[in-house]
């Protein structure tokens, strides 16, 4: 399973504050699995006859859950002859239930994927998903979702390659991992801006250290949030190309190379210097980033999902900037949140990519913003509720503008994210070296790619 803070804040969701319009899941014949629908797109979902569209989602945390209500709301009232019957679970009951239902003859019509290989990927390889590489033509989505956003829903028929092939999902959400900055912190430690640099951001850390404080917040007890400090410090060393190729699993790529091994040696070097939490593999994610909203740590390497909860408790002390780069343009980690799909089983295709559609669009994107999610598409048209989340949204719009998103590095395989999580726990507690840290995941990468290829 892919882990990313989305996730586990999902898990602990309280379900019971929600009430679910229905719990019956959708169509129960359909076209097989093999089968896609034929003829001309239909866009008008006024003209589709009686409809009832069962949609399976996991938007059950604060603003997520406020966006798909008024949604859901507006499109029922837009369509009054379609009806949304939401199930609503967290993203780990989805994750278990969703591949037992797609598998048997109740599956939802429209229902959120996590887009990893053990999941859309296995989908896509059973034939569970449809295609939806038509609807995006009729309704225009690929100008308004470049490719470096499309690819992080794409697959080849048989589900073998990730990036690239077949439209099987659009998201809402955007992601990217950046920095996070107590500014009232590094004021006071000596530090009068946030470094534009990669050599000034490490030569900050250092002057935040002399002046008793410390540099950066990170709890790895979960294994996947070094993941993100990693891939962070690695697009400072491995051309952005190289990364994704890894990231993807795809041929032709190598973790055993000069660049990697600098990377690695970088987070060595960070614990040595005392720059990270003490600890830091007993830490848990959560409690380290309250932390840092309580003043603990200059900087927090995190993603966008967090700006609600840090707005709310630091105000005007925190501001958030895409990794600054050791040369030319910053490149990042991060992509989009869980995309929607639809099922191969549905009998009807046409209003569930027409509700997708609705979920997605210009004015959608408003109300993701106005309720504090950072939208995929049209960011940079879109008006934060306060300043972090202006920060944000800049961020994320400059990201896909310049082409500099690579992908999460637990995409590769489908063991990567056990894989590569308890590797950096013994790269942080020295457990392994550099060399025997690259090894490890290099062999499951490797591996991988030698069995899919």
């Amino acid at each position: 399973m892919r882990r990313r803070p989305t996730t586990t804040l999902l898990a602990a969701s309280v379900l019971g504050a929600l009430a679910l319009t229905a719990c019956t899941p959708g169509s129960t014949t359909g076209s097989s699995p093999s089968e896609q629908p034929s003829g001309d797109v239909n866009t008008d979902p006024a003209s589709m006859g009686e409809v009832t569209l069962t949609v399976w989602d996991q938007e059950v945390r604060g603003g997520q859950a406020a966006q798909i209500e008024q949604l859901n709301k507006e499109f029922q009232e837009k369509y009054p002859n379609i009806t949304i019957e939401r199930v609503t679970r967290s993203f780990d009951d989805l994750k278990t239930t969703l591949g037992l239902a797609l598998s048997g003859n109740d599956a939802p019509d429209v229902f959120q994927a996590n887009n990893g290989r053990p999941d859309m990927g296995k989908f896509v390889q059973a034939g569970q998903l449809l295609p939806l590489d038509r609807y995006a033509e009729a309704y225009a989505w690929g100008e308004r979702y470049p490719e470096s956003v499309r690819k992080y829903s794409s697959y080849s028929e048989d589900g073998t390659t990730f990036g690239t092939g077949n439209l099987y999902g659009l998201p809402q959400v955007g992601e990217v991992v950046g920095i996070f900055a107590n500014t009232a912190l590094l004021e006071d430690a000596g530090v009068d801006e946030v470094p534009a640099t990669w050599a000034d951001f490490e030569a900050s850390l250092e002057t935040v250290k002399s002046a008793g404080e410390l540099p950066l917040v990170l709890g790895n007890l979960d294994k996947w949030p070094a993941i993100h400090v990693f891939g962070t410090v690695q697009a400072q060393t491995t051309p952005a190309d190289q990364i994704r190729t890894l990231g993807f699993g795809q041929p032709g790529g190598s973790w055993t190379t000069p660049e990697n091994t600098e990377a690695a040696q970088t987070l060595v070097d960070w614990v040595d210097q005392g720059y990270l939490s003490k600890d830091v593999n007993g830490l848990g994610y959560d409690p380290a980033w309250q932390d840092f909203t309580k003043g603990e740590g200059a900087y927090l390497i995190a993603g966008t999902w967090l700006q609600a909860d840090l707005a709310s408790a630091m105000g005007d002390d925190v501001t958030f900037v895409l990794p600054p780069p050791a040369q030319g343009t910053p490149v990042a980690t991060g992509g989009t949140g869980i995309p929607w799909a639809v099922s191969s089983k549905t009998e009807h295709p046409d209003a569930a990519a027409a509700y997708i559609d609705f979920i997605t669009n210009a004015d959608a994107m408003t109300v993701l913003a106005e309720n504090e999610n950072l939208p995929v598409a049209d960011t940079a048209a879109q008006k934060a509720p306060n300043a972090l989340g202006q920060d944000v949204f800049t961020a994320f719009g400059t990201a896909v503008e310049d082409d500099a998103l690579v992908p999460y590095l637990d995409y590769a395989t489908p063991t990567m994210a056990d894989t590569l999580g308890a590797a950096l726990q013994d790269l942080l507690a020295k457990k392994a070296t550099p060399e025997q840290f690259l090894e490890t995941v290099q062999k499951d990468y490797g591996d991988f790619v030698a069995q899919n290829g």
